[in-house]
């Protein structure tokens, strides 16, 4: 019988988040517990039961509070009941304007730090103990290639670029804390969503499709390292 492997993956009612679910779900080996913040206005999202081999759970999850990251585990708990957790993935994230670093706001800065560092960090916090105990023990940080100071990419998207600058380095803390754990950097490139705005050259399923070849075949030698889509690496 084949392995069997859970995930938990934040922002999965559009973009990539609902791509990874749905390419997740042609395997019946996968259990997917796909978050967001309103599950009753996921459509999409519900509607990949009916083609669904594997198992989907959908739970509400706002990477922008606290509170409800933390209530979170209530209902993960319940869904693996016993059961240890495989694969975190932590997709959400903000990118609201293009600033600069001398034109950006304060309070929309904080958001951003908070969404895009804060809770992946709680959320590693929170869920390291199912990690623990499951077979694979694997954090994927989405990040993106306007984090890398080695690609120097300008002063453009300043709150975003350090935020994800930020998550990188959290990543590297993880992957040095628990050397038998497998704590990644991803970039899905310029995909074709509303975050990706225009301009971007990458189709969901074409990222998401590299993305799994990458995450599903990483071990813990491979951590801490900054990977793209196409299972190439960015220069820190």
């Amino acid at each position: 019988m084949s392995e069997s492997y859970t995930w938990l993956i934040t922002g999965s009612n559009r973009g990539l988040g609902l791509e990874l679910t749905r390419q997740l779900l042609t395997s019946p080996s996968n259990t997917v517990i796909a978050s967001c913040r309103t599950p009753d206005k996921a459509a999409e999202l519900h509607a990949l039961k009916n083609t669904a081999k594997g198992t989907l759970h959908v739970i509400p999850l706002d990477v922008s509070s606290e509170q409800s990251i933390r209530d979170s585990v209530r209902h993960v708990d319940t869904i693996l009941a016993g059961r240890g957790l495989d694969y975190l993935y932590n997709n959400a994230g903000v990118n609201p304007t293009y600033d600069s670093p001398f034109e950006f706001s304060y309070p929309e800065f904080l958001e951003v730090l908070q969404t895009n560092v804060g809770a992946p960090a709680l959320l590693g916090q929170l869920y390291f103990p199912y990690l623990e105990k499951g077979t694979r023990k694997v954090i994927v940080n989405v990040s993106t290639g306007l984090a890398s100071i080695g690609l120097n990419a300008g002063p453009k998207c300043n709150s975003y670029s350090i935020s994800k600058t930020a998550l990188n380095m959290l990543t590297y803390k993880q992957a040095r804390a628990r050397p038998d754990f497998t704590a990644i950097i991803l970039d899905p490139g310029w995909v074709k969503t509303v975050m990706g705005g225009e301009g971007a050259v990458l189709e969901p399923e074409e990222s998401v499709t590299g993305i799994l070849k990458v995450v599903l075949n990483v071990t813990p030698k491979d951590s801490g390292k900054f990977w793209r889509y196409n299972g190439t690496q960015h220069p820190w």
